[in-house]
């Protein structure tokens, strides 16, 4: 039997997206090494272009995911494989734009709630996951679990201010 991994070619620009630059290529938990590799692209993307911007580049790498998640899925016949993680790369951008302001603080909540929400898939994130299928499917359970981490981020920088 061959390994899903094996099919992966990082000079295909649809897999090495959708592997998150080779993050989600990791052995032991790949999604929480594709939502950590994200973190330095958005701070980059933060730091250097208006946040309108930002939010029409995660828009934009929104609709793109869904093409490179199916395609890449379809390429290694496995659905929703765990080293696809563009998924986590553009939840996780989504989820750090509602932070406060940026310091290491914020971040690793920021980090910790949307992987605690993408792992747990809590209803109605399990109920997309498992109903929405292909591209989309794999993109909108991460989406909806930033969604769930951003209005807790929102509370929180209410409350605490300052951390």
């Amino acid at each position: 039997m061959i390994d899903a991994k094996s099919r992966l070619k990082l000079s295909n620009h649809w897999h090495l997206l959708a592997t998150g630059f080779g993050s989600g290529l990791s052995p032991i938990i790949p999604g929480t090494m594709g939502s950590l590799a994200a973190i330095p692209f958005w701070l980059l993307m933060y730091w250097l272009l208006p946040v309108l911007l930002c939010w029409f580049i995660i828009l934009f790498g929104f609709v793109v995911g869904i093409v490179i998640c199916h395609r890449t899925s379809d390429d290694i016949q496995v659905y929703d494989h765990g080293s696809i993680v563009w998924d986590e790369f553009i939840g996780m951008w989504m989820t750090l734009m509602v932070i406060p302001l940026v310091s290491w603080q914020w971040v690793l909540i920021a980090f910790v709630l949307f992987r605690f929400f993408d792992m747990l898939k809590p209803w109605p994130i399990g109920w997309f996951d498992r109903q929405v299928g292909c591209g989309l499917g794999i993109m909108l359970d991460d989406i909806i679990a930033a969604i769930f981490a951003m209005v807790i981020l929102a509370a929180l920088a209410h409350w605490l201010p300052v951390l």
